[in-house]
């Protein structure tokens, strides 16, 4: 797959996968209707939303880029992907779409959004130890063991590879 079909794949893929979740689930639920909450959650909410959406896109360019493939399990990536922010953490795809409905949550000040939060959280950990690790462990073996060993699944910590690569 070359880099050109590689991001017409992640494009079609970001907005089936993530703008189905944050965007058209949210909307569904709430109508982008908001209620009173205080100014500074409200701004709070603003920023995790923007800085959600900016790793989401950040992650999906690394798919593109590095890995000459899509998010899309049926167009994955030819390499693999550890990079960018993919050097801290190695879900931040799923981590921004969380801080996304988190953020939206407090934006439009609508706690049903932390519950879909919750839900997503539960299914995307469910889906990365159930699927996306063994096939990764299968497409790319030792490098990916080595890269899981060295990078937290969930909680980003700086210099997570600077150990690996000295």
């Amino acid at each position: 797959m070359g880099r050109a079909r590689a991001a017409v794949g992640s494009i079609v893929f970001l907005l089936v996968a993530p703008g189905v979740i944050a965007g058209l689930i949210p909307w569904l639920l709430t109508g982008w209707h908001a209620h009173a909450y205080p100014f500074v959650v409200r701004v709070a909410g603003a920023i995790l939303l923007a800085a959600g959406v900016l790793v989401l896109l950040h992650a999906f360019l690394r798919f593109v880029l590095e890995g000459v493939g899509t998010p899309a399990p049926v167009a994955p990536t030819e390499r693999l992907v550890v990079g960018g922010l993919y050097r801290f953490v190695r879900n931040p795809m799923y981590l921004a779409v969380a801080a996304a409905l988190v953020g939206q949550a407090l934006l439009l000040g609508r706690p049903v959004l932390l519950v879909e939060a919750a839900a997503f959280g539960a299914a995307v950990v469910a889906f990365v130890r159930l699927y996306e690790e063994p096939t990764l462990r299968r497409q790319f073996g030792a490098e990916y063991d080595e890269y899981r060993a060295a990078v937290p699944g969930w909680w980003p910590r700086l210099g997570a590879l600077s150990r690996r690569r000295s």
